[in-house]
């Protein structure tokens, strides 16, 4: 981690979350918080330029995403999109919330792993208006990639301030709260993401009866 960040500096951080942010599975999250832990450690780097180039790769990365999504549109995603993960469940799945939920999509997708790496392309390939793309856009990627820096440097930066065995019931806390925010979170997604599925499969149905009724008329 030293000799990655010494040799590429806040660029690194800069490029990898952009890049997910276009569509790629890539470890941004993880990059981030090992970021804000080695400078909670070392300070060597400086925990706002971490945070600033975490956000500008964010932004900078959907909306890429976004143009990307527009351009090759619906049909181009069905027909290649098992090749980056987007299998005909997830983008089924995202068709619907955007005619549901576009605006709060884009906010809180940035905080689902899954979400996240899909959600410019498929707010690109709907048609969502781009002014709006770019509000919540930018208000999820500063709150997502600027509040996990922050908070992940203060609890490194408070942990490592304290010695002997308060240290290590400091780790203990905060290694047993994250597993169980994720094992919580995790479970709910998957809870969430089957009822939204099955959601979706019944309003695709209703829309192909109204659509057979209108021709057969």
């Amino acid at each position: 981690m030293d000799s990655l960040f010494q040799h590429y500096g806040y660029g690194v951080i800069t490029f990898i979350v952009m890049l997910e942010s276009m569509g790629l599975p890539l470890p941004a999250e993880t990059l981030i918080i090992s970021a804000s832990l080695y400078c909670a450690a070392t300070h060597h780097m400086n925990i706002g330029w971490v945070a600033v180039a975490a956000i500008i790769g964010a932004i900078i990365g959907d909306n890429i995403g976004y143009m990307i999504g527009r351009a090759v549109g619906i049909p181009l995603l069905q027909r290649y999109g098992t090749r980056i993960g987007m299998t005909p469940d997830r983008l089924l799945l995202g068709r619907f919330l955007f005619r549901r939920h576009g605006s709060e999509i884009v906010f809180f997708g940035r905080f689902i792993a899954v979400v996240r790496v899909f959600v410019a392309l498929l707010a690109g390939a709907n048609h969502m208006t781009w002014p709006r793309f770019l509000i919540f856009n930018a208000a999820g990627g500063i709150c997502w990639a600027g509040g996990y820096a922050m908070l992940t440097y203060y609890l490194g930066h408070k942990i490592m301030q304290l010695s002997g065995p308060a240290s290590v019931i400091g780790v203990i806390g905060v290694v047993v709260g994250v597993g169980g925010s994720a094992i919580f979170l995790r479970r709910n997604e998957k809870r969430l993401t089957e009822k939204a599925m099955q959601e979706a499969r019944d309003d695709m149905s209703g829309n192909d009866e109204k659509s057979g009724t209108s021709k057969s008329r």
